[in-house]
């Protein structure tokens, strides 16, 4: 099978789309349930905290610790991760049968509706696992047979998962973030011993490529909070920028700058045209850097090498 693979970049590109689909229903599951458990968390602990401290001047300690256990009573403790409870129907709570998760055949066949009560399923589902499938099939005819492709591909499904949560919550997750920053910075490692193109780049160039990545965009937030007195980006921008400096290196970092704050740009001016969206009303950045990540790791060399050969026209 390896061989097969190896051989035919056809064969690797169509298991690759297959795959890909298969970890985009996947990434549905992250991508709406990592909010909620964060969330729940972020709850138990403030219980935990706030249960434990004395109460203002003026509030009965016993009608206190009546309230903070009856809100402790009242959270729900039934297990909730990316493994449990099965997956079901917003709409009627119909536990989703295997042959009803099969990723866009499934949708296709039911119609876009529940099998059980014929609400309307989001489009939006088969349409991740779709862009999964389609970016893991490019990863494959980019990179070819070989663990440049495997790390590519893991790279991507992160940036598709934290593009979508931060367009419904403007949430970056540590938890994908963080392991992406030192993935990057370990693989660098390998370095010498790999034979990559883009990837595997040099220790040198991944440590200054996570440290700038991190400092440019906390500079540019620290100095707009000076000149306006506001946060004009969340913390997880600049982990997000610095894990991509660590994958793909300082020389790229210029480039993911540039695209992202184009698209961003002409993505607000758009909503604020378009939709009424107001100024004041704030634009996830996230997904912008993902998306000028990605394209950094596909065509990245190749733009670099274009706009020079511009520049010195």
């Amino acid at each position: 099978m390896i061989e097969l693979l190896q051989s035919s970049p056809g064969v690797f590109v169509s298991v690759a789309l297959i795959f890909g689909l298969l970890i985009g229903s996947f990434l549905n599951v992250v991508i709406y349930r990592l909010p909620v458990m964060m969330q729940r968390a972020w709850r138990a602990d403030c219980i935990t905290y706030l249960s434990n401290q004395e109460p203002a001047p003026g509030i009965d300690k016993p009608e206190y610790d009546r309230l903070f256990g009856a809100l402790a009573d009242a959270t729900d403790q039934s297990p909730f991760n990316l493994v449990f409870p099965r997956s079901a129907c917003p709409s009627c709570g119909h536990a989703i049968r295997s042959w009803e998760n099969v990723p866009l055949l499934s949708y296709l066949f039911l119609r876009g509706r529940c099998a059980q009560c014929r609400t309307t399923i989001s489009p939006r589902y088969p349409a991740i696992e779709l862009i999964t499938g389609l970016a893991s099939a490019a990863i494959a005819w980019r990179f070819g047979f070989g663990v440049e492709a495997a790390v590519a591909m893991l790279l991507s499904w992160s940036l598709i998962a934290l593009t979508m949560i931060d367009f419904d919550h403007q949430l970056l997750p540590d938890s994908i973030t963080l392991p992406l920053l030192w993935l990057g910075l370990g693989l660098s490692l390998f370095h010498d011993s790999v034979t990559a193109s883009v990837l595997f780049i040099s220790p040198r160039d991944s440590i200054i490529g996570a440290i700038a990545g991190y400092a440019l965009l906390r500079g540019v937030y620290e100095l707009f909070k000076l000149v306006t007195g506001k946060e004009g980006m969340g913390f997880g921008d600049f982990k997000l920028l610095a894990a991509l400096g660590a994958w793909l290196g300082w020389k790229l970092l210029p480039l993911i700058i540039m695209l992202s704050a184009v698209v961003g740009a002409a993505v607000g001016i758009g909503l604020m045209v378009f939709k009424r969206h107001g100024r004041e009303v704030p634009i996830a950045y996230g997904p912008y850097l993902a998306a000028a990540g990605w394209v950094a790791l596909m065509w990245g060399d190749e733009l670099m090498r274009f706009y020079s050969e511009l520049v010195s026209l």
